[in-house]
């Protein structure tokens, strides 16, 4: 599919191409993941994983959705990877499925999984197209699920021997390597709130993954750089909270301690400090919880970094619940929202970001994820049925803009990945919620670009010119 190089008109005003503070060389990209948008879950030897396992639980997913089909990226990658080229962007940031490459997550590589992503690095590459290799995009192989997840120290050791499998087979061209997205979602949602996959509400267990999933990012690390050729660029994404308190009162300056200690550095300061927040150990003792750290985790979690992937959505402002270790979310109904519904506030953005830089100062920034759920529709007036998404240019306009602030401000932030380059299975809301530049017709799996991924093209090109 070719893009028409100018813009749908929808009669409304676009939002300006120029953002202040972004470089030449500013790194324009998109982002998916692997079970949101391949499909073929019995294909080529993959098992199921802990997603494909989760879809089938009565109630677990909006209108009983799956990803057995997805987007048919499996079957339609060079198509997709066209509309990226199409879309004059750098970079395209994709995860491997753990399932697809090494089946049941132990023992040998899937050559034919493998096949898959060396056809589409290839095609990247054919098509000046940076890849982003993202090694672990929450597909736990459903195997090792049953032998106790995250919550189960082996599980560490055995991402850091499908690390090596994927890098070696791909790391001679792949030189930007993400360990894990968003360690938060796998270990909190999914053991402790039990919205995602494995469904699990085991808020100790939750404690143990996230030490875990730290352990396996830094063994990972060590195995990536023994087998990919230098310069390899190797980092991990955090969706570190932006969290506000409702007043000045102590309690609440209190609650909103803990919520960052939960949400942001339990997190980064191990992989960044090579230790964990004091403060936080003790709200974890208040509840009954501890971080399992054996001899030596620490220095292999604290891994040296060449950056930090950011994924940004919203914040929020927080004060005291009921109770301690118990903050609760203060609504701002002055503010707009998404689909999702998540409130709109790219200060926010720009707050995390000042903030990441003077706390955890030398690491380059990444944007690995930034965009926004709205209900789409295509525009009956236009010949082409192109989606005059004015709310998702407006939203990814305004936070990039918000980077640039934050580049102004000294953050040095080298580059962005709207999420997603296509509608896809949006985890427990199923094909509800679409984030896509790129609207998917499910029935027909016809790609269609929005205004925004228009928008987000001129805007790279308008970059690059300067």
């Amino acid at each position: 599919m070719s893009i028409d190089p100018q813009p749908a008109d929808s009669g409304l005003p676009l939002p300006t191409l120029n953002i202040p503070g972004l470089p030449a060389d500013f790194v324009w990209g998109v982002a998916t993941s692997a079970y949101q948008i391949e499909g073929a879950v019995d294909a080529d030897g993959r098992t199921p994983s802990i997603w494909d396992t989760f879809s089938r639980t009565p109630g677990a997913i909006a209108n009983g959705d799956h990803g057995n089909t997805a987007c048919d990226h499996y079957h339609r990658m060079p198509d997709d990877v066209r509309l990226i080229a199409d879309l004059g962007l750098d970079a395209y940031r994709f995860s491997l499925s753990w399932p697809r490459v090494q089946p049941g997550g132990r023992g040998p590589a899937n050559g034919k999984g493998l096949d898959f992503y060396d056809r589409l690095v290839d095609e990247l590459l054919a098509r000046g197209i940076t890849p982003w290799a993202t090694l672990y995009h929450w597909d736990l192989p459903q195997a090792l699920e049953d032998a106790g997840g995250w919550p189960e120290r082996d599980t560490a050791h055995r991402f850091a021997d499908y690390a090596e499998l994927a890098a070696g087979r791909l790391g001679d061209r792949v030189q930007h390597w993400i360990t894990l997205n968003e360690p938060f979602c796998s270990a909190i949602l999914g053991y402790h709130v039990g919205c995602h996959a494995p469904g699990r509400q085991d808020f100790r267990a939750a404690i143990r993954a996230v030490h875990h999933l730290h352990l396996g990012h830094g063994l990972a690390v060590r195995r990536i750089r023994s087998v990919v050729p230098t310069p390899a660029q190797v980092g991990i994404t955090f969706n570190p909270a932006q969290v506000y308190p409702a007043s000045t009162e102590p309690a609440d300056l209190d609650a909103t301690r803990h919520a960052d200690g939960m949400g942001a550095r339990i997190y980064l300061d191990p992989v960044l400090r090579g230790e964990y927040p004091q403060d936080v150990v003790e709200d974890l003792a208040r509840l009954g919880a501890s971080l399992p750290v054996e001899a030596g985790d620490l220095d292999t979690i604290a891994q040296p970094l060449d950056f930090l992937g950011i994924n940004y959505y919203f914040s929020d402002v927080v004060a005291a619940g009921d109770g301690p270790g118990r903050p609760v979310t203060v609504p701002r109904p002055d503010r707009p929202v998404t689909a999702m519904p998540w409130e709109i506030h790219p200060q926010g953005m720009t707050d995390l970001l000042t903030r990441i830089s003077r706390d955890y100062p030398g690491i380059p920034l990444y944007i690995t994820e930034n965009g926004a759920a709205f209900d789409d529709s295509v525009h009956a007036a236009d010949a082409d049925g192109s989606i005059q998404d004015i709310d998702r240019t407006a939203y990814l306009a305004d936070h990039l803009t918000a980077v640039g602030r934050a580049r102004e401000a000294g953050a040095d932030v080298r580059g962005f990945f709207a999420w997603s380059l296509m509608d896809n299975f949006e985890w427990a809301y199923g094909y509800d919620k679409r984030f896509g530049i790129v609207h998917v017709d499910y029935e027909t799996q016809r790609r269609t670009p929005k205004q925004s991924a228009l928008w987000l093209r001129d805007a790279a090109g308008a970059t690059r010119s300067r």
